[in-house]
């Protein structure tokens, strides 16, 4: 059996073969014609004879015989192209399948969100978002853990406050503003604060939030004043810090949102140093890649005016 030697073809240059090139000769194989296949590849038919020439050269067999009529499969070409034409056909299939994951929103939507977040803004909108995308199945882990990408498998994770170094992509949806609230029974037992700086004599429901855990930025318009504050109690759920207020054991930062003035309404907590308010918070959205599945891209689209809308977000 003669095959066409064209020369040796050590290992080395066997694995150097790139799918591409075997896809494009079973383009030319299946044609019959460099000419026909360059126009179906959209691509000059001078190219493609040169990648088919490499392609023989590596393999260091003769595939194709070539006339002013066309090219005829070589023995050993037309075994080579029996065994790789379903490889080509399977490999475009895994990516048409690939595609249709990122372009079609569908699949189960793995989403870590910070505790306050999840009380705040998901049961308000949730039912809108599964009637819109009826073939995405949502799972929500609350935490406001750091994600570890190597470990965690969330499609994305919605995060309050600055972010450590990590492969995660960042994308900021905004900034979140905060009030302050007290019950009137703390109030009437310590006094209201009448400047910011009163606050440092204050039990500070804290949050576990670096921004706001030691130190309060308050801001008047363009005024700007850093307090000190402590207290003994501490939390990184809203609805707890504004159960915690309402119990009347100290003075809580909360978010400036609807849900938390219809808590507040019925609650009697009243507002500290109205004219002032927390400097923003920033919220993050993180994902493992900056293409991300058409679900996480579906997800993040439907939250940003919800966002800006219901939990009143700076952007």
């Amino acid at each position: 059996m003669r095959w066409g030697l064209v020369s040796p073809h050590p290992v080395s240059s066997i694995m150097e073969l790139h799918l591409n090139d075997i896809a494009l000769y079973v383009e030319v194989a299946r044609r019959g014609n460099i000419s026909r296949a360059a126009r179906v590849l959209n691509m000059p038919a001078t190219t493609l004879t040169r990648r088919v020439d490499e392609l023989e050269r590596r393999l260091g067999l003769r595939l194709l015989s070539r006339s002013r009529q066309g090219v005829a499969l070589t023995e050993a070409g037309q075994m080579y192209y029996e065994r790789c034409q379903p490889l080509v056909e399977r490999a475009r299939m895994a990516h048409m399948s690939l595609q249709d994951t990122v372009d079609i929103p569908r699949g189960k939507l793995r989403v870590s969100l910070h505790s306050s977040l999840a009380d705040l803004f998901l049961p308000a909108v949730m039912d809108e978002f599964i009637r819109m995308y009826p073939l995405i199945e949502c799972e929500f882990d609350v935490s406001a853990a750091v994600i570890d990408p190597a470990r965690d498998s969330c499609d994305l994770a919605l995060r309050l406050g600055r972010q450590p170094d990590s492969s995660l992509v960042a994308r900021k949806l905004g900034e979140m503003s905060w009030d302050m609230y007290a019950a009137p029974a703390y109030l009437a037992g310590h006094g209201v604060p009448a400047v910011p700086g009163d606050l440092a004599g204050h039990e500070c429901l804290r949050s576990l939030l670096e921004e706001q855990n030691q130190t309060w930025e308050l801001k008047r318009g363009t005024e700007t004043q850093q307090v000190a504050v402590s207290g003994r109690l501490t939390a990184n759920q809203a609805e707890l810090l504004f159960r915690l207020a309402a119990a009347g054991l100290g003075i809580a930062a909360l978010p400036a949102c609807e849900q938390v003035r219809g808590w507040v309404g019925g609650s009697g907590l009243l507002q500290v140093l109205p004219a002032w308010r927390l400097a923003p918070v920033p919220l993050y959205a993180l994902t493992p890649t900056r293409v991300p599945p058409a679900r996480t891209r579906a997800f993040l689209d439907f939250i940003e005016p919800r966002l800006r809308a219901g939990l009143q977000v700076a952007y």
